[in-house]
C-alpha cells in the first residue's frame, strides 16, 4: 500500500507541475496576480509530492521489499545500510526520481527565497522551471516507473552493481545532479527575461547565486567521481575522458563561463546576449549529459540504462525546450542591446576572454564525446577518442587560462593601463618560473608537464596573493590587514577559487608527469624497489565481507629501512551480482601516495602486484575542494544573494509588474 502511496504522489506531482507550467504564466502575461500567485504555493506542493515519493521509494529499498521490481534487480539483504540508501539512486529509475526531485527542490527554493523578486520576472522563472518538470516526470510515468510491482517476488534480490558500493559512488550522484539539475534555474530565469524583453543588470544579480549554486554542487561532484575512480576501479587514474565524465566536465566549463560572464552584465550591463546564451547552454549541456547516460548511444563504465526508447524521449526534450529557448533568444536578440562600452585591455576584455577560452574548451570535449557517434551513423565506421586527442587539445586552452586570470582579475573596469597592470606580476613571473626551472633542473628524462604544471600552480596562487595584497593599499601592517578582513567575502570566494584551480592545476600536472609504476609477479615474503619505497608482500588470504569475499594482500611499505605503512589491497567476487571488482589500498601522504593493487594468482606461483608511486595526488581533490569552498565563501556574501540583489531593485519596475 505504500508502494502505491509513492506512486499516487508521483502523479499528483505531475498534474500540479502541469498547473504550475501554465496558469502563472498566463498570469504573467496577462498581468492578473492572482493567477501569478499561484506559481509559490504550486512549487511547494511538487516539491513535497516529488519528495513523499523519493521518501517511499527509500523505504521500500531500506526495507527490501522485494515486491518492488527495482529494489529487486538492485539490493540484497546482506547488502551494508549505506548502499542500501545509496542503491535508490543507483539505478536508471531511482536516480531519475532523485532528478525530478532537486528539480523540484531549486523550484521551491527559488519560491521561497525569491519573494522579492519582480512578481512577472517569478511567475514566468517558476513555470518554465515547472514545464521541465513537467516533461520529466512524464518522461518516469510513462518509460521508467520506479514503482513498479513484481507478481511473485523472489525471496532475495540481485545486488546493486558492485562498482557502485563505495561511500564515493554513494556520494557522487546527488551532488552531480544538484549541479547539473540547479543550471536549470539559471535556463529558468534566462528564458522569464526572453519573455519579459528585459535582461538587465539586476537580472545578472539575481542570476548569479543560482549558476554560483550549481557550480558549487558540480564541482564537488566531479571531484567525488574522480576520486571514487581513483580508488575504487584500480587502474590508478583519477579522469578518463570516459563520455559520461565528459557530460558532467562539459556543463561545468560553461558554467564557469557564465559565473565570470554573469559579473559583466552586473557591474557595466554588457554582454547581456552572450550571458543569455550561456545560462541556456549550460542547461543543454547538462541535458546532453542526461542524454548519454541514459540512451546507450555511448559505451560507459558509468551509464545506467541502454534503452534506446528512454533516449528518443530524452532527446525529444533535449530538442522541445533547446529548441524553443534558441528560437525565443533569436526573436528577442533586439531587447539584449550592451550598454557599457569598453576596451580590449579592461577586467571585461578579460572576462570576454576567460570566457572564450573556456566555451573553446568545452567544444573540443563536445567534439571527442561525440565524434565516435557522428563517425559511426555518418561514415558508418567503428572510431574511439582517448585520452591522447584530449590532452593534446583541452590543454592548451587551460594553460592560457591559468596565465590570464592573475592579471585579468587586477584590471581595472571599462579601460586598463595593460603595461602598469602586468609590472605588478613581474616577481610574480619570476618566482614561477624559478619553480619550473628548478623542477625541470631536479627531475630527469621526463617532459615538460611538471615544471610548467608547478609553475602555472605558483603563478595562479602567487596572483591570488599578489591581488589580496594589491587591494589593502597602502599603510602599516595593521591597517591593511583591518582593510584585508574588511573585504566582501565575495572577493575571498573568488581568491579561493582561484587559488584552488592552481593546486590543482599543478596536483594534475605533477602526478601525470613524476608518476612511477610498476607490475611484477611477486612471491609471498618477496620485496621490492619501486622508486624510494621497498614493498614487501607478507601474506595472501581469503577473507569474507557482508555480501561478498576476496582475496586480501598484505603488503608492508617502507622507506630506508622503516616501515610507513601496511596496506591490505584486495580483490573481491560478488557471488549474486557475480562481479568481480578490484580494492585498491593506498597509503596516502600530503606530497605522495603509494599505491598498490592485487592482481591473479599466476601460474609459475605468485601473485601480479601493480605498484605505483603517485606524487601530489591530494592536491587534485584538495584544490577542487578549495574550489568549491571559494564559491560557497561568495554565496554567502549578501550582495550575491537573490533577495538582497531584489530589495535593490527600484520600486518602479516592481510595480510595473
Amino acid at each position: 500500500m505504500i508502494v502505491e502511496l509513492g506512486h499516487f504522489a508521483l502523479i499528483l506531482a505531475f498534474a500540479v507541475a502541469v498547473v504550475q507550467a501554465t496558469v502563472p504564466l498566463i498570469g504573467a502575461h496577462k498581468g492578473w496576480r492572482a493567477w501569478m500567485a499561484v506559481a509559490e504555493p504550486a512549487a511547494t506542493a511538487q516539491f513535497f509530492l516529488t519528495f513523499g515519493a523519493f521518501a517511499v521509494l527509500t523505504y521500500a529499498f531500506v526495507g527490501s521489499d522485494f515486491s518492488l521490481r527495482l529494489v529487486t534487480l538492485n539490493s540484497h539483504t546482506d547488502k551494508p545500510m549505506l548502499y542500501k540508501f545509496s542503491g535508490v539512486w543507483g539505478n536508471h529509475e531511482g536516480s531519475m526520481l532523485l532528478w525530478v526531485l532537486i528539480l523540484a527542490l531549486f523550484g521551491a527554493s527559488a519560491a521561497w527565497f525569491g519573494k522579492g523578486l519582480p512578481a512577472g520576472l517569478r511567475a514566468r522563472a517558476l513555470a518554465v522551471q515547472s514545464a521541465i518538470g513537467v516533461a520529466f516526470l512524464a518522461f518516469i510515468l510513462f518509460t521508467s516507473n520506479p514503482f513498479l510491482r513484481l507478481e511473485f517476488p523472489p525471496l532475495n534480490g540481485e545486488d546493486l552493481n558492485p562498482l557502485l558500493q563505495d561511500p564515493g559512488l554513494a556520494l557522487h550522484p546527488p551532488f552531480l545532479y544538484l549541479g547539473y539539475v540547479g543550471l536549470s534555474m539559471t535556463f529558468s530565469f534566462a528564458v522569464a527575461a526572453l519573455l519579459e524583453r528585459r535582461v538587465s543588470a539586476a537580472w545578472g544579480r539575481w542570476v548569479r547565486p543560482w549558476a554560483l549554486a550549481a557550480w558549487i554542487f558540480l564541482t564537488i561532484g566531479i571531484a567525488l567521481g574522480s576520486w571514487w575512480a581513483y580508488h575504487e576501479l584500480g587502474w590508478g587514474g583519477f579522469w578518463f575522458w570516459d563520455p559520461v565524465e565528459n557530460a558532467s566536465f562539459m556543463p561545468w566549463l560553461v558554467a564557469t563561463a557564465l559565473l565570470h560572464s554573469a559579473v559583466v552584465v552586473e557591474k557595466r550591463e554588457a554582454l547581456k546576449s552572450w550571458t543569455v546564451l550561456l545560462a541556456i547552454l549550460a542547461f543543454g549541456f547538462s541535458l546532453i549529459g542526461t542524454f548519454i547516460v541514459r540512451s546507450g548511444v555511448l559505451t560507459s563504465v558509468h551509464a545506467f540504462a541502454s534503452d534506446p526508447s528512454r533516449g528518443v524521449f530524452i532527446l525529444a526534450i533535449l530538442g522541445v525546450f533547446m529548441g524553443g529557448a534558441l528560437a525565443l533568444y533569436a526573436a528577442r536578440a533586439d531587447t539584449m542591446e550592451a550598454r557599457g562600452i569598453f576596451s580590449v585591455a579592461s577586467r571585461e576584455g578579460a572576462l570576454v576572454l576567460n570566457n572564450v577560452l573556456l566555451s573553446v574548451a568545452c567544444f573540443v570535449v563536445f567534439v571527442g564525446t561525440l565524434w565516435p557517434l557522428v563517425a559511426e551513423m555518418v561514415f558508418d565506421r567503428k572510431l574511439s577518442v582517448g585520452a591522447p586527442y584530449f590532452n593534446a587539445a583541452f590543454t592548451p586552452f587551460m594553460v592560457a587560462l591559468a596565465l590570464v586570470l592573475p592579471v585579468g582579475s587586477v584590471l581595472p573596469w571599462k579601460r586598463a593601463r595593460l603595461k602598469v597592470s602586468v609590472r605588478n606580476f613581474r616577481g610574480i613571473a619570476a618566482l614561477a618560473f624559478a619553480f619550473g626551472a628548478l623542477a625541470w633542473a631536479i627531475q630527469t628524462g621526463r617532459s615538460a608537464l611538471g615544471p610548467v604544471g608547478l609553475a602555472l600552480g605558483v603563478w595562479l596562487v602567487c596572483g591570488v596573493l599578489a591581488e589580496l595584497a594589491a587591494r589593502t593599499g597602502r599603510g602599516n601592517t595593521a591597517s591593511r590587514i583591518r582593510r584585508l578582513a574588511m573585504l566582501p567575502r565575495a572577493d575571498w570566494g573568488k581568491a579561493a577559487a582561484h587559488a584552488g584551480l592552481g593546486v590543482t592545476l599543478f596536483g594534475i600536472a605533477g602526478l601525470m608527469a613524476w608518476e612511477v609504476e610498476d607490475i611484477r609477479a611477486v612471491q609471498v615474503g618477496e620485496s621490492y624497489a619501486v622508486g624510494a619505497y621497498g614493498i614487501t608482500l607478507n601474506d595472501v588470504r581469503r577473507v569474507s565481507g557482508p555480501n561478498y569475499s576476496a582475496v586480501q594482500a598484505e603488503v608492508t611499505v617502507s622507506r630506508n629501512g622503516r616501515t610507513l605503512a601496511q596496506l591490505l589491497p584486495e580483490k573481491r567476487s560478488y557471488p549474486v551480482a557475480g562481479m568481480p571488482t578490484t580494492e585498491a589500498a593506498i597509503d596516502s601522504g600530503s606530497f605522495r601516495d603509494v599505491y598498490v593493487v592485487i592482481g591473479d594468482a599466476q601460474i609459475g606461483g605468485g601473485w601480479a602486484i601493480r605498484t605505483y608511486v603517485k606524487p601530489f595526488a591530494n592536491w587534485i581533490w584538495a584544490g577542487a575542494a578549495i574550489m568549491a569552498f571559494g564559491g560557497c565563501l561568495s554565496l554567502t556574501d549578501r550582495r550575491h544573494r537573490v533577495a538582497a540583489g531584489a530589495r535593490r531593485t527600484p520600486r518602479g519596475a516592481a510595480q510595473r509588474e
